[in-house]
């Protein structure tokens, strides 16, 4: 027989062991959406704002990796159970993510209703998954340096520009690597004209060469370079009353698509959650928030910007007209040899 006493005592420690397991019982039924997303100001936004109101409309919790590469860790961990359920990366890195069956081919607007609402380039055949923003790669320059606003790709091979010009060590940097396809189409046949390329890439020597977007902004803000490759948005997000003599030009064979792209891993085992969070990304208010605090051009097609951005962004189908969306599928597959070759004129 048990005394009163004990059992009252037993009774208060089964209470007491109630009340420490229940926050960790609902914790382990809450939950989490592994995922990666940037630093910077677009990590700070997230982190403060989308993230939070995305965990308490879904009741769950969000793990944010912002420490890139991503790629890499999401090759090494298991296909069962990745490491991310949703990848956010640029295209070219989507697509060495599908060839190794890293990420879905196709997402649809069954999975992900926002798709209805974007522009064709944000599924288009050049993407793997769906685009959420795009930037416009073109040319970043100097207003204080005498310089007549470019207008064309072949701008950055003026002679006058010699040693102030910009450019990526293309091996590393997906924007060198769209370059080097554009050089290609102004110069030669086509984006896969790579003999062009070389001999334009040649021309532009001497060049300052950059591993990051980060380094080129730098780089122009400081007067370093008159005059280099950059995404709209690297020269943007300065904008303001202290803001440095720097503008954007939209050469007139188009400007490169540069892509945020989000994608959902086939072992995910939060897919459907995976997939509300692209259809969160997508909606108008989410776009809207992100686009006017880092200046990245919306996917979604409803999204109405504030007169500022509206003007300089990419919010029309006359606009969004003057992408041109390299075929990474086709650059990745070849992309040994290039970087061989374009390491060898550089260093030549």
């Amino acid at each position: 027989m048990i005394s009163r006493r004990k059992a009252l005592r037993a009774g208060a420690g089964l209470a007491a062991l109630a009340t420490v397991g229940a926050p960790s019982i609902l914790h382990a039924q809450t939950k989490t959406l592994k995922i990666t997303t940037w630093g910077g100001k677009w990590g700070e936004v997230m982190k403060a704002t989308v993230l939070p109101a995305f965990e308490k409309e879904f009741k769950c919790t969000v793990s944010a990796d912002q420490a890139f590469p991503f790629l890499p860790k999401l090759q090494v961990s298991s296909k069962n159970d990745p490491i991310y359920d949703v990848l956010h990366a640029n295209s070219n890195e989507q697509w060495n993510a599908v060839v190794e069956g890293l990420v879905m081919d196709k997402i649809t607007a069954k999975e992900v209703p926002n798709i209805a609402d974007v522009y064709p380039y944000a599924v288009s055949d050049k993407i793997v998954g769906v685009t959420i923003f795009t930037s416009a790669i073109g040319l970043g320059y100097r207003t204080d340096k005498g310089l007549t606003k470019p207008t064309s790709w072949k701008d950055l091979a003026d002679p006058k520009l010699a040693g102030s010009r910009g450019g990526y060590l293309i091996p590393v940097n997906s924007l060198g690597q769209a370059h080097l396809m554009m050089l290609g189409k102004v110069y030669g046949k086509g984006l896969t004209d790579l003999d062009a390329a070389y001999k334009a890439l040649e021309a532009l020597k001497p060049i300052k060469l950059v591993d990051f977007t980060g380094q080129m902004e730098k780089m122009l803000l400081s007067g370093e370079v008159s005059m280099g490759v950059i995404h709209d948005s690297g020269v943007y997000r300065y904008e303001g009353p202290n803001m440095q003599p720097v503008d954007f030009a939209s050469p007139s064979e188009g400007v490169l698509a540069l892509e945020q792209v989000l994608n959902v891993t086939p072992g995910s085992k939060v897919k459907e959650l995976a997939f509300a969070y692209i259809d969160y990304m997508l909606r108008p208010d989410v776009q809207k928030l992100l686009a006017e605090a880092v200046w990245y051009s919306p996917a979604n097609k409803k999204v109405k910007l504030d007169a500022k951005y509206d003007a300089k962004l990419l919010t029309t189908p006359e606009k969004v007209a003057s992408l041109i969306q390299p075929d990474w599928k086709w650059y990745n597959a070849r992309r040994e040899d290039i970087d061989a070759r374009v390491t060898k004129i550089l260093k030549g």
